[in-house]
């Protein structure tokens, strides 16, 4: 199965993106989700295979989420994940 997808960059929050279907585009998105997000700014246009590599996500699991959904919303990565050198804080 593919999906064209249109994904679009947050204008808040660097490295949110919102990867809707390309013939929908934000229509199914929430309302609340999109004040939140800002402005969406069109990044790319992604034809999405079960065999894609996408850097930060899962591409089943994206083309999954905009079945069901209307969207997939990656966040940004956490600080230790960005430096696998982070130890996250604890309450010991």
């Amino acid at each position: 199965m593919k999906r064209i997808c249109a994904v679009y960059r947050s204008a808040r929050n660097e490295g949110m993106y919102l990867y809707v279907d390309h013939e929908e585009d934000l229509s199914r998105v929430p309302d609340d989700l999109l004040a939140r997000f800002g402005t969406p700014a069109r990044s790319m246009t992604l034809v999405l295979h079960a065999d894609r590599k996408l850097a930060r996500a899962d591409v089943v699991k994206v083309m999954q989420e905009i079945a069901e959904n209307g969207f997939y919303l990656q966040l940004p990565p956490q600080p230790e994940r960005l430096d696998p050198r982070v130890v996250p804080e604890t309450d010991d």
